[in-house]
């Protein structure tokens, strides 16, 4: 304590006598950046051409053998998604272990074994080294791929694909890829079913066989373990290991564009806005720019304190985040600024972004923006070397990419000497204000005008392929008129006003688990209940009654407000279209799109609060295609059959936010105008 006191009076003494004073109207001078002392990775190669790095690392008795291929990228065309299952298909099982006995030995001694199409990782304690390198090895020269195993995958890679193509995120991806690397390069091409079915265990063996060879191999070992274990461990299990040429690959570099291209796709049933601001970069870390790209990105949009962020989220409230990133790769990569947005704000949002990147190439940035970067790019970097396997990692980059041999150790050395005029360089020679691509997922209705002033608008579908152009052959055509073809084509509207009362049975299957699902209406009481059933209970129920709906799930029960209403209601109606207008309804024809290939109206309709659903109807023969609602998620009418002169959808795919994967429904059973009560409403 008395200690305590005399240093707080040494410090009041050294205040008032003026040595304390300092200028704080100016950052202090930051002093000179240390060299790290970074400990150096052992290494050795053998004759096969496998590098091998070691880490000692005592902490914990366990060690863990890290191999990365370096391959040139592939275009794996009308295959595309092939690489992708290498990894799960190399731990399938071997010709001495099938997988479920692979798995129990890896678990039995609570390792760690996995694959990738350029990579295979074990771990596990010091005393199971052995054991675990045996099984490593084991997947890497004996496994059998099976066809089984394939057939599972590429069901489950369809599954996903479908997911995919409803999310906001992944469209966009897909998207920036295609306008930025082109369709024909390996970073722009795109997975389809199509390509996904088209791939055959024989192509993952031929990957296998030409890729997963030591002389492009590079073996990270980091743990308990020193170089001379290390060597004896390697020659035992990779010396067998046959070498083989492996083929190498060029591709045309893409450009950027000449001038802004806006790249839209119409989401209707978005409620935001996915912005994407792109062009291609040339850049990799061994690149002399590198460091400064670093730099200049993080002050732009590389955390919460960027422009970006400060702009759209602090200072305008669109967005929750706003960010960029200028990527690294030895062939190809991208800047990108990213937001998700209001829809209404959509054009907004992208001049702010847009003007951001313009000042910061027309007007450079502050010191003071430059010592925040450097402080925070420090601290990550300072982070990331209490990690062993960052040592393996900076040996390895240094051998794979010829960087100099102290490129790591005086890292912050030269990130300190990085001055404002080395930075405002970088922004106008890897950033491109008058070229850019904005591309954009949303409700197209209403956000492509306002686009429209960034740069000449072209469409694109979910997929990242131009949207096929739709012409509508008759522009005069009326909500009415579109309607009236719908109802012809499911029966013709005395038989259809004849319906006043349904039952209808679904089945549909989630991640294996069956769901039934009971409708029942009551047109003339405007009366609607439905049922999800799951394993025999009921997982949710829902009630329209009195002019009121009720929502039960899990036990618990919700009357809906005066809006979630209005987005139901109508459900309780056989044929919406029928009572459209009588329940103050707006609508209006949206043109023609392509709904599945096929040529479709598209009908906005808005309900008395302002929210709107889109409906899709066929040109061709008046069916409704598709229903697209912010809430319930986008329902595709794929069957129609006839009951009793009227037709119904009997088979429809849901994509809804609540629901992790598409749900495709069938109709099991169908009732019209049959005896219903009220117990069925309760």
């Amino acid at each position: 304590m008395k200690r305590t006191y005399i240093f707080l009076i040494l410090t009041l003494l050294v205040i008032q006598s003026g040595f304390a004073q300092v200028d704080r109207s100016k950052f202090p001078e930051p002093g000179p950046a240390p060299e790290i002392q970074i400990g150096d990775a052992e290494t050795f190669t053998l004759d096969n051409g496998l590098k091998v790095f070691v880490v000692e690392n005592r902490k914990l008795p366990r060690v863990a053998f890290s191999l990365v291929l370096d391959r040139d990228p592939i275009q794996e065309g009308d295959k595309a998604g092939l690489s992708g299952f290498v990894g799960e298909m190399m731990t399938a099982g071997t010709e001495s272990r099938p997988k479920d006995d692979l798995d129990e030995e890896v678990d039995f001694i609570g390792a760690s074994l996995r694959a990738g199409s350029t990579s295979l990782f074990a771990s596990s304690l010091k005393k199971h080294q052995d054991k675990i390198l045996e099984l490593m090895t084991d997947v890497l020269y004996n496994p059998t791929f099976p066809e089984s195993e394939l057939e599972k995958l590429k069901k489950q890679a369809i599954t996903g694909l479908a997911t995919s193509k409803d999310n906001p995120d992944a469209i966009s991806g897909r998207v920036v890829a295609a306008v930025n690397y082109g369709k024909e390069h390996p970073y722009g091409e795109t997975q389809t079913e199509a390509t996904i079915n088209n791939i055959t265990v024989e192509d993952i063996r031929n990957y296998f066989e030409t890729y997963f060879r030591p002389n492009i191999g590079y073996l990270a070992i980091v743990g308990d373990i020193n170089k001379d274990e290390a060597e004896e461990l390697v020659n035992k299990y990779f010396s067998d290991w046959e070498k083989a040429e492996v083929p190498t690959k060029n591709y045309d570099k893409p450009s950027r564009p000449e001038q802004n291209k806006v790249a839209l796709v119409d989401r209707s049933a978005s409620v935001q806005s996915v912005i994407n601001i792109t062009h291609p970069v040339e850049m990799h870390i061994t690149n002399d720019d590198y460091l400064n790209t670093r730099v200049l990105n993080y002050i732009l949009g590389g955390g919460s304190s960027s422009r970006l962020f400060m702009n759209l989220r602090e200072d305008k409230g669109y967005t929750y985040g706003a960010y960029s990133t200028i990527g690294s790769d030895k062939l190809i990569t991208n800047f990108s600024a990213n937001a998700s947005v209001r829809t209404e704000v959509t054009d907004s949002a992208v001049y702010e972004m847009m003007n951001e990147i313009r000042m910061i190439v027309e007007e450079g940035v502050t010191e003071e923006e430059l010592e925040s970067a450097k402080a925070n790019l420090s601290g990550s970097f300072g982070r990331s070397l209490e990690s062993p396997s960052t040592i393996a990692n900076f040996a390895i980059n240094t051998e794979r990419y010829g960087l100099p041999a102290d490129f790591y150790a005086t890292y912050l050395q030269r990130l300190n000497d990085i001055t404002v005029e080395d930075v405002n360089q970088a922004a106008k020679k890897y950033l491109n204000p008058e070229g850019l691509y904005i591309t954009v997922v949303g409700n197209g209705s209403g956000i492509k005008d306002g686009l429209s002033q960034f740069g000449e608008i072209k469409m694109y579908n979910n997929m990242g392929d131009p949207a096929r152009e739709v012409e509508m052959a008759n522009e005069d055509i009326t909500v009415e008129e579109i309607f009236e073809k719908y109802i012809e084509a499911i029966g013709g509207r005395e038989n259809v006003e004849k319906v006043e009362t349904a039952k209808i049975t679904s089945s549909a299957e989630v991640q294996g688990m069956k769901l039934n699902l009971t409708s029942i209406h009551d047109e003339p009481n405007r009366q609607f209940a439905q049922s999800v059933e799951m394993m025999g209970n009921v997982a949710s129920r829902t009630v329209i009654k009195d002019g009121k709906a009720k929502v039960t799930a899990m036990g618990q029960s919700q009357e809906l407000n005066d809006e979630q209403f209005e987005a139901v209601k109508m459900s309780m109606f056989i044929f919406p279209e029928l009572h459209y207008e009588e329940m103050g309804y707006t609508m209006e024809v949206d043109g023609v799109a392509d709904v599945e290939g096929k040529d479709a109206y598209k009908v906005i309709i808005r309900n008395p609060t302002g929210s709107e659903i889109v409906n899709y109807y066929s040109v061709e023969d008046g069916l409704k295609l598709r229903n697209e609602n912010p809430m319930a998620g986008d329902t595709t009418y794929e069957e129609y059959e006839e009951y009793e002169g009227v037709f119904f959808p009997t088979v429809s795919t849901m994509k809804s936010p609540q629901i992790p994967v598409p749900l495709k429904t069938v109709v099991e059973s169908l009732e019209i105008n049959t005896e219903i009560s009220e117990a069925d409403f309760n």
